[in-house]
């Protein structure tokens, strides 16, 4: 069992811990960037951040941690939170399960049984959850959106505009899966719109600074962890965690809560963050994807510090408890 230092030497010791895993593994060159929205394809694959903040708002970081990179998947996350906030569990039920799938996250299908998408996490689902967000136009949603996030970062945040534009161009597949949703009844007579919003969304342009920070708020039973702020109740911050480690790392979710345990969300721009209950978040920005969309070195990372220091949420030598 690893000991964990007091909280006195505990960033230090996080200091230490982020920058041994660095080095180890900013070697690590394989992966491709997500070259299908062209945007992308066009950001610095050497990229590479290791991030933590703790519920108490300590923060370590090392490399890249204030490069900005758009949040893309992650963003479903923050948006499931923000549903379950507004119309309550039942409602978002409705639109979008909690089953995880072994197919990959743009596959065009839903559950013909419940008539609804399989999970939150996945690009159907997602959209069926955007279509949540209130307004009565595309810029009070997004102005809803940017507040949100305005929330968790502490800073009004800006929008990649030409990642977005190249979202919303070789978007079709999405267009594909918003029609299909409408065609089930499932989401409102509003497609555009609401594509054009999760476009937005997924262009959204944090640091792994940020991500850090929203990982240790959701930790943190909703509750921020600089301001104090409520960003979300406790019960949602639970489901969110509980999502996050069933489904949010697309179809390599059943290995990664196997063998890794910490709720997680990726995104194809290259963030990864990690949410560790009563302790704090951890992220990493690296831009080179595998073959399921997740970061290379990102996956990486989580790997070896769930090994070295017990961080499995069932590992029963866990260290990291909200006790501690």
């Amino acid at each position: 069992m690893v000991e964990v230092p007091d909280e006195q030497r505990l960033v230090e010791w996080l200091d230490e811990i982020c920058r041994d895993v660095y080095q180890r593994v900013e070697s690590l060159d394989g992966g491709e960037l997500a070259s299908y929205i062209p945007e992308l394809a066009n950001v610095d694959p050497d990229r590479f951040a290791i991030a933590t903040v703790t519920v108490n708002g300590e923060s370590a970081l090392t490399g890249d941690h204030a490069q900005l990179f758009t949040i893309q998947s992650i963003s479903k996350l923050l948006l499931y939170g923000m549903a379950l906030e507004t119309h309550g569990r039942e409602r978002v039920m409705r639109r979008a399960g909690v089953a995880p799938t072994g197919d990959p996250f743009n596959a065009i299908e839903l559950d013909e049984k419940l008539h609804r998408a399989p999970n939150p996490m996945v690009n159907s689902g997602a959209i069926a959850i955007t279509d949540m967000v209130e307004g009565r136009d595309l810029a009070e949603r997004t102005d809803n959106v940017l507040s949100l996030f305005e929330r968790y970062l502490g800073r009004r945040p800006d929008v990649d505009q030409a990642v977005c534009a190249s979202e919303h161009a070789s978007g079709h597949r999405n267009r594909a899966i918003g029609y299909l949703l409408l065609d089930q009844g499932i989401v409102d007579d509003r497609v555009a719109e609401t594509l054009d919003l999760y476009f937005l969304q997924c262009s959204i342009l944090v640091t792994a600074a940020d991500l850090a920070l929203i990982g240790a708020t959701i930790a943190n039973n909703g509750v921020h962890p600089i301001t104090g702020d409520q960003i979300v109740g406790p019960k949602v911050a639970r489901d969110m965690l509980t999502v996050a480690l069933t489904c949010g790392m697309y179809d390599y979710a059943g290995e990664w809560a196997y063998t890794v345990g910490i709720p997680a969300k990726s995104g194809v721009g290259g963030g990864l963050v990690g949410m560790l209950p009563g302790v704090g978040g951890l992220a990493v920005y690296s831009p080179r994807l595998d073959e399921h969309g997740n970061s290379v070195r990102g996956i990486r990372v989580f790997e070896k510090l769930s090994r070295d220091f017990d961080l499995h949420v069932f590992d029963p030598e866990r260290p990291w408890s909200p006790e501690t």
